[in-house]
């Protein structure tokens, strides 16, 4: 018995060594390209591609129902041409007043206001502090934006959520934050988790340290976990405040929405709002507040942007989903079971095309194994669990490639085993190449030749000095030397000429890879980005326009009223500090009214911009000129020293404007009145200096017109 129980251990360890001598190979081809695999995902090689599989995964998901539990006012284009923009306080009192009547939990103010748009400043900020359920919102500073401060009376009152988005690399929303501290040693409350606190207020639900981990916060049935840097596909990023990961109810239209001038207007039923959230946001393109999420982008569709207040409706729907209903969130694993998930897999593939030692029959299964492997991980994503796809697969395929290839050696099968690697590597889209320690291309996919413009058989062996123009041949060459040295990956603009004499702009991301004799070998992959810095020059140009636009009058060219109010703040802030005076100047054509009913707008307009044409002559380049609408003109003449001076700038204006116009085929001869105020005599105030100049020039034209008046 004895004898028995000592055989038996031995027993087991011969078979382990010999089942170990068995699958020496498959182990070490399993574990080596694992590692591989595991280090590229650890530089985020596969960041991206693993974000576009979470995005099928989530766009291929049945949609869910509509929350009625939330109402979205929309403000639409046509509410901006309507009431104009930005909305006044007035009209926005009024639509949380008619809001607040319908009886909803709570309301969710997705517009920033911290600043008073006249008139109605005085009722808004009551209105303010007359719903009890109003939340504002802040936008926090990061390092890219400065941030929008909350309006000063909600932040009083802690009625105030931030509404900052988390957006990824590739400009896509998958994490929003429910909690900030972004070092003022204050806790933030994001839009969504403020409005959700509310709403569960009258279902007695309250926040507090969840049972699986005090850490986690929870909500009635609900528990959030905080992400982490490497959760899902994830690679060191920004885990700052408390974010979780994003779970959609579905494309655009998951909510009950109205229009504001609906609202306004009284067509929408009394209980339509009652005992809801409601979200007020813009949904107007011109504003572009609106973001990309899983959702904005198919295969053949444009990509689907989401607006602003949408996006916060969703992530208020699902704190609302999970602490009602029990909706679970998108759960991950932990990192060790990722790494240990890539070595499995890496395993199969390296273990299958060694039982099966054929090049076809090693294709066909491990193809049929990915798709398998994909839908599980479908199935999986349906209850809640979003696992890696990229790296598994690739360890499948590559230990498996690898195996074949070792086999294809042995077998002096080099050619048909070459083949195999090569079409393995034509199926990623972005060119791909492999380089040695003297620069010369080894491997390289057709996407790489296709993009070059050369066959393979010229570019293998060759150096970019046979391929490129010197310039770019040494740039290439200096990026691929600094990874040779440094053996650090490194990511590259750089710009490169094909063969059909194309100029490109590519992003070159390079990296080192050593194989099991010591050898160093480039591994680039290639990703023209021409056309994207072409869409962004001319998004810039057309922003620029859009900016100038909204600041300028469309038919002078001169500062409108927004841009003249502006820079008669900049001018009266200065002389305040410098002790200066500032003059202002209110013109109006005399006569305009006539001319116009009489030859026409046509002429009208052109007497207006020779009109402006001849006010920029008769001043001073550091003088700002601006048409308040119709005839109206105004002049800010900064740091100018007295009365006497600005008198001399309206007789001088006077002067160039009664000679006569000239316009098409007709004559035209007119005057101007000119008011004029001085600051800080007749007032500091900017409002009450128009008003003062605007008293003046009625008086210069009661005076009998073509002559100027100083406010009294």
């Amino acid at each position: 018995m004895l004898e028995e129980r000592g055989k038996n251990p031995e027993n087991m360890l011969k078979t382990l060594k010999k089942w170990l001598d068995r699958e020496r190979r498959v182990l070490i081809t399993a574990s080596a390209v694992a590692g591989t695999v595991i280090v590229m995902r650890w530089f985020g090689f596969f960041q991206v591609w693993e974000w576009a599989a979470f995005d099928y995964f989530v766009r291929w998901r049945p949609a869910e129902p509509i929350d009625s539990r939330i109402v979205i006012v929309e403000i639409k284009e046509a509410d901006l041409q309507k009431y104009g923009y930005p909305i006044s306080d007035a009209v926005l009192a009024q639509l949380l007043k008619k809001l607040h009547a319908g009886k909803p939990r709570t309301i969710g103010l997705d517009v920033y206001r911290d600043l008073p748009t006249q008139p109605g400043n005085a009722e808004l900020l009551k209105t303010f502090q007359t719903i009890p359920n109003l939340i504002g919102i802040e936008l926090m500073p990061d390092e890219a934006r400065f941030g929008v401060r909350p309006p000063p009376v909600l932040d009083k009152l802690d009625r105030i959520g931030f509404n900052n988005v988390v957006i990824d690399a590739d400009s896509k929303v998958r994490r929003t934050l429910l909690y900030s501290w972004p070092g003022d040693s204050e806790t933030h409350e994001s839009l969504a988790l403020t409005l959700a606190l509310r709403y569960l207020e009258s279902e007695k639900i309250f926040p507090q340290p969840a049972t699986v981990n005090p850490q986690y916060l929870q909500l009635g049935k609900g528990v959030f976990q905080p992400f982490q840097p490497n959760d899902g596909a994830y690679v060191r990023a920004d885990s700052r405040g408390y974010q979780i990961l994003a779970n959609l109810r579905g494309a655009r239209g998951r909510f009950r929405t109205v229009s504001m001038s609906d609202v306004l207007s009284g067509k929408v039923p009394a209980d339509f709002v009652r005992s809801r959230a409601v979200l007020i946001g813009s949904t107007a393109p011109s504003l572009r507040d609106f973001y990309q999420n899983s959702y904005s982008s198919g295969w053949f569709a444009p990509p689907q942007q989401i607006p602003g207040v949408e996006l916060q409706a969703h992530f208020l729907s699902q704190i609302l989903s999970a602490a009602l209903d029990g909706r679970g969130g998108i759960n991950v694993w932990p990192e060790v079971a990722e790494l240990l998930w890539i070595l499995l897999w890496s395993w199969a593939g390296a273990s299958v095309s060694w039982n099966l030692r054929s090049l076809r029959r090693s294709v066909y299964c491990l193809s049929s194994i990915s798709l398998g492997l994909s839908a599980c991980l479908y199935l999986a994503f349906l209850a809640g669990w979003w696992l890696p796809l990229i790296p598994p697969i690739l360890s499948l395929v590559g230990s498996g490639a690898a195996v074949v290839g070792y086999l294809a050696h042995l077998q002096e099968e080099l050619k048909r085993s070459k083949e195999f690697l090569q079409s393995l590597i034509d199926t990623i889209p972005d060119p791909i190449f492999v380089k040695d320690r003297n620069h010369r291309c080894l491997v390289l996919n057709q996407a790489y030749c296709r993009f070059i413009g050369y066959p393979l058989e010229i570019l293998t062996c060759r150096t970019d000095y046979d391929l490129f123009p010197q310039a770019e041949a040494e740039i290439f060459w200096q990026q691929d030397e600094l990874v040779f040295q440094t053996h650090q990956p490194r990511e590259n603009e750089e710009y490169f000429t094909d063969a059909h004499g194309i100029t490109h702009l590519i992003a070159t991301k390079r990296s080192l890879h050593q194989d099991a004799a010591g050898n160093l070998f480039l591994v680039g992959a290639i990703r023209d980005i021409t056309e994207r810095q072409l869409r962004e020059n001319a998004l810039e140009r057309k922003n620029a326009e859009l900016s100038h636009q909204a600041d300028h009058d469309a038919l002078t060219g001169l500062p409108n009223r927004k841009m003249f109010y502006e820079c008669l703040h900049q001018s009266l802030e200065r002389a305040s500090s410098n002790q200066e005076l500032v003059a202002l100047l209110f013109l109006d054509l005399d006569g305009f009214k006539s001319i116009n009913d009489t030859l026409g707008h046509n002429v009208g307009d052109l007497l207006l911009k020779t009109f402006a044409s001849r006010l920029k002559k008769s001043l001073r380049g550091s003088d700002t000129i601006a048409r308040l609408g119709g005839d109206e003109f105004t002049v800010i003449l900064p740091t100018i020293p007295g009365r006497e001076e600005a008198a001399k700038v309206a007789e001088k204006i006077c002067y160039a404007i009664v000679q006569p116009f000239i316009l098409e085929e007709h004559t035209v001869s007119v005057t101007t009145s000119i008011g004029i105020s001085l600051y800080p005599i007749d007032g500091s105030d900017p409002d009450i200096l128009v008003k003062n100049a605007d008293v003046a020039m009625y008086r210069a034209k009661e005076c009998g017109k073509n002559q100027y008046q100083f406010f009294n």
